[in-house]
């Protein structure tokens, strides 16, 4: 038997919905209070200029307990270049330091060393190999890193830098950057 009332029915139906759809809203916007995005921090950069090269070291992408060292290495003369990382460390036929970039400490290496720059071999009077070394100029090197633990760890950096008239720098071997690691990320450390 059809209902007396039809159209009380569809109005209940309509506000029914009609609530339904202001709670899911409600909830919706209500779970987005309050879960503003935590502050983005500040990035862990430091810079230090030593034998005719300024390097600055930062990290990108920290997250939880990895991330990327960046590298970049500024001659601060035009025409100067830097050497391969891939150069063995005694050099060819003694010539050359390679650029390095190593964790150590709390903090390791997490996957291979990229160059934004190509490799391109050099002649050098009196070696009869070649000597790979990088374009003249800045050369940025990435590095993926992870804390093992919380604690003191090192960058050791390592280049030296040559140019073709002016001859080289005195080469850079070791030079250690202190890092911290802990709760709140990866930061460069002033001592």
């Amino acid at each position: 038997m059809p209902s007396p009332h039809p159209a009380r029915r569809l109005p209940r139906v309509r506000t029914r919905l009609a609530w339904a759809a202001a709670a899911l809203l409600a909830a919706a916007s209500l779970t987005g209070c309050g879960q503003e995005s935590a502050p983005a921090r500040a990035a862990a950069v430091t810079e230090f200029n030593e034998n005719g090269v300024t390097v600055r070291l930062s990290v990108a992408d920290w997250t939880s307990d990895a991330g990327t060292l960046v590298a970049t290495f500024t001659p601060d003369e035009a025409g100067f270049h830097l050497y391969s990382t891939a150069l063995p460390a005694e050099g060819v036929e003694g010539v050359g330091r390679p650029t390095e970039v190593r964790p150590v400490g709390s903090v390791a290496t997490a996957g291979e060393v990229t160059v934004d720059k190509p490799v391109k071999s050099i002649t050098v009077p009196g070696v009869r190999a070649a000597v790979p070394v990088y374009p003249d100029g800045p050369v940025t090197v990435t590095l993926p890193i992870r804390a093992t633990a919380p604690g003191e760890a090192k960058v050791l950096i390592g280049y030296a830098s040559c140019s073709s008239t002016e001859g080289c720098t005195i080469p850079v071997a070791d030079r250690a950057v202190p890092l911290r690691t802990g709760e709140d990320g990866l930061s460069f450390s002033t001592s």
